[in-house]
């Protein structure tokens, strides 16, 4: 019986500039013009890091701002954050999905 040839696709990887190690979400961290949510705010309580991130000085957009600024946090940290570390910041975004659903009927 004749074999099968070996069809299995590879992966491409994407070609990075020589000697390059940053990454596409390095430089918007670095070069975005969006608003930069203050140091160490990600390692507080739920409730703190909700409230922060639904104010105006921090997300002059409104909450869903900050709810994106919240998932691309946890996002981008991944399986370095510990397993409470998550559930926090799980929380915080579901207090701040709230916020974000009291403006939207604000609006209607």
């Amino acid at each position: 019986m004749p074999t099968k040839p070996n069809t299995k696709k590879t992966a491409s990887k994407k070609s990075h500039t020589k000697g390059s190690t940053r990454r596409w979400s390095a430089e918007v961290t670095a070069t975005s013009d969006a608003t930069h949510p203050p140091e160490g705010l990600f390692k507080k309580d739920a409730a703190t890091i909700a409230r922060t991130l639904a104010s105006k000085k921090v997300s002059p957009k409104g909450p869903a701002s900050g709810m994106r600024m919240l998932t691309f946090y946890i996002n981008r940290a991944g399986h370095n954050l510990s397993a409470s570390r998550l559930r926090e910041l799980e929380k915080a975004k579901q207090l701040l999905h709230r916020r974000v659903e009291q403006e939207h009927k604000k609006a209607a």
